[in-house]
């Protein structure tokens, strides 16, 4: 069979290759044996029905198997970037959303702030000036809590300024001196500060624990059902004593006093403080208004032109601060690093005096063995008649020669 199958291959190869009758009439023969296939297909028998259709589930089937190496390698990459574009997305919506968080917490302040406001604008008109202070001492013990900072009468600091982490509220000064202000921290056991709690707008009270956390007190009963987690705490200005609208932190849920279901956490860490602002408060009268004359829309757009100056003139100063800082810092690091190689050149000096000087002590030594060996080595040196001697180069010749002589020291 085999054989058989080689003979038709040969004989096929041979039409191709000879250039004879032969092959001539071989091309002839499959000139007309296509042709009769052509004219098979044209009629409409029930073979060539058949035919045709296996040839073409043939030709499928192959084209088919044929193509899945492709369409895999395809499908692949499409997915591949599919996924990329996805991951590009969702690393924007990612970047907005803690942009939005940074910035929810102003806005919903000034929203909920906003209306307690207006009953006041007809009565005084307060500016504000944020000074930079230096913590110098940190009193941190399990009942006190408090900072005392580089500024006080001379800078006009009074008690019941308002300390500030940023735009944070850390604490309020108690004493002042003239360089000098103790200031007792929200997170005291003798701090109590009027809040309000956004967006249920509940007043109450929050307390120190001297902890780095605050507890909701004295809050109007069933108003604490309404409570969620997250909810802002912000000063609510009652009694004069704080700012309004200042945040302090934000509500969490309290697994261990069940008594108490919420605490304030903070947003300023009050054991990482090393600089804070003390907020100069001026208040100016202004004459009553008419209650009939409303704000026309120019006084409007000064008043939010104003309120912008006062942002840009404090995103200013606080620019400022951080380039002198990091300017400071630069500075540091390089005096560090000088004297680190000032003290690793002192260091090397003091080696190598070091080597020097027991280099100096050996051969101080050997001068003094070899004087000592001139006059006394023969007391020292084993022969017929000193049999209590030493052999030359031994450790007993040698402690006999700086001993004088004396064998037995």
């Amino acid at each position: 069979m085999a054989s058989s199958r080689d003979d038709f291959i040969i004989a096929i190869r041979s039409a191709f290759l000879k250039k004879s009758t032969q092959q001539k009439f071989s091309l002839l023969t499959l000139v007309f044996i296509s042709i009769f296939i052509i004219l098979l297909s044209s009629l409409d028998f029930k073979a060539v029905r058949y035919l045709k259709a296996g040839l073409s589930e043939l030709v499928y089937r192959s084209s088919f198997i044929v193509s899945i190496p492709e369409n895999f390698i395809k499908n692949s990459y499409q997915n591949a970037m599919e996924y990329s574009t996805f991951f590009n997305r969702y690393q924007k919506n990612k970047d907005e959303l803690e942009n939005f968080k940074s910035n929810f917490v102003s806005n919903e302040i000034i929203r909920y702030e906003n209306q307690e406001l207006k009953v006041l604008i007809d009565d005084y008109i307060s500016s504000s000036n944020k000074i930079l202070a230096k913590i110098i001492v940190d009193h941190d013990s399990p009942f006190l809590k408090s900072i005392i900072i580089n500024k006080g009468s001379k800078d006009d600091i009074k008690i019941g300024t308002n300390i500030y982490d940023q735009s944070y509220l850390v604490g309020r000064v108690i004493e002042v001196n003239y360089k000098t202000s103790r200031v007792l921290l929200l997170s005291d056991l003798n701090s109590n500060v009027p809040v309000t709690i956004a967006p249920q707008n509940i007043q109450a009270i929050v307390t120190g624990t001297g902890d780095n956390y605050g507890q909701i007190k004295y809050i109007r009963s069933g108003l604490a059902e309404e409570l969620i987690d997250e909810s802002i705490v912000y000063t609510s200005g009652t009694g004069a004593i704080f700012k309004s609208g200042v945040p302090i932190g934000k509500l969490r849920s309290n697994s261990i006093d069940p008594s108490n279901r919420y605490n304030v956490e903070f947003y300023s860490d009050f054991t990482q403080l090393k600089y804070v602002y003390a907020e100069i408060i001026t208040q100016i009268e202004i004459p009553s208004i008419d209650q009939n004359i409303f704000m026309t829309e120019e006084k409007i757009d000064e008043f939010s032109e104003a309120k912008l100056k006062i942002l840009e003139d404090e995103l200013k100063i606080i620019e400022e601060t951080n380039i002198k800082f990091m300017e400071e810092n630069e500075n540091l690091i390089t005096e560090i690093n000088q004297l680190n190689n000032k003290i690793s050149i002192l260091n090397n000096k003091i080696f190598s005096q070091k080597q020097k000087i027991n280099q100096f002590n050996i051969d101080t030594q050997e001068l003094e063995f070899l004087k000592l060996n001139l006059e006394y080595g023969h007391k020292c040196r084993k022969s017929f008649l000193n049999t209590d001697g030493f052999n030359l180069g031994t450790e007993g010749y040698k402690s006999c020669v700086l001993n004088k002589g004396r064998i037995d020291g």
